[in-house]
């Protein structure tokens, strides 16, 4: 669902201000906005020394909390309040205090009020985790002037 007049780009960029703007865990955490468009966005965060667990990595929820932020914004980038119905993620690499991780999310598929999407994220060229994420729209508008 576009809104009016805007296009793609445009509502996914007003989309992703609007829910940014209430994001307190994603900002808590230090997390930044790479890139918003239909179907995708790329969300960053440094790995902070009170990120890390007991065996001195990136504790595993918070690596899954930046993949679910991307996902989050990708599947809003059309205009429609979506929320998540499940995820799954495997962790390939692990991450250290000062890594710089870089999660992109893009849409697999999108089939009514359904969505797949999935989440790579990154520590330079080395992949950290794979993250898939099932999506549901809630049929209402993301944008307040849509209300």
């Amino acid at each position: 669902m576009v809104s009016g007049d805007l296009g793609p780009a445009e509502t996914a960029r007003r989309c992703a201000e609007a829910m940014w703007a209430n994001d307190h865990a994603s900002k808590a955490l230090g997390m930044t906005i790479e890139h918003v468009g239909p179907g995708e966005a790329t969300l960053a965060m440094v790995v902070r020394p009170d990120m890390v667990n007991g065996h001195d990595i990136a504790h595993g929820g918070l690596v899954s909390t930046l993949a679910d932020s991307a996902f989050a914004f990708a599947c809003n980038s059309h205009g429609v309040v979506t929320v998540a119905a499940g995820f799954e993620v495997d962790f390939l690499e692990a991450a250290h205090a000062g890594d710089h991780l870089v999660a992109h999310a893009r849409e697999v598929a999108l089939r009514g009020r359904s969505g797949i999407y999935d989440v790579t994220v990154r520590r330079g060229d080395t992949v950290v985790a794979e993250f898939r994420g099932r999506s549901r729209s809630l049929g209402r508008p993301v944008l307040e002037e849509e209300r």
